[in-house]
């Protein structure tokens, strides 16, 4: 693994089949990698996004692009005010 990939990105890749993704991991610290992963891959810094960019974005590697989304809520990846009108890229670990 180069200095630049980041950690835990062969175990993310098992993850995916021909660029989809195959599980939503159970194990909170795995989850947590794959979405470090999507949110890292999929949105820019600094971008607003409307909730339907996101949910495009997330249905290009799952279909259950709702829970994908709420999970990047959650971990703080994906950042939304309470009204739910935008989202932008929260802060990555790595």
């Amino acid at each position: 693994m180069s200095e630049t990939e980041p950690r835990g990105s062969h175990q993310v890749a098992a993850l995916f089949s021909g660029g989809r993704l195959t599980v939503i991991p159970r194990k909170p610290a795995r989850r947590e990698q794959l979405l470090e992963h999507l949110a890292r891959t999929l949105f820019e810094r600094d971008r607003v996004y409307t909730e339907r960019e996101v949910n495009d974005a997330l249905l290009t590697v799952h279909e259950d692009c709702s829970a994908l989304r709420r999970y990047l809520v959650v971990a703080g990846l994906l950042e939304r005010p309470r009204d739910g009108s935008s989202y932008r890229r929260g802060r990555l670990n790595s």
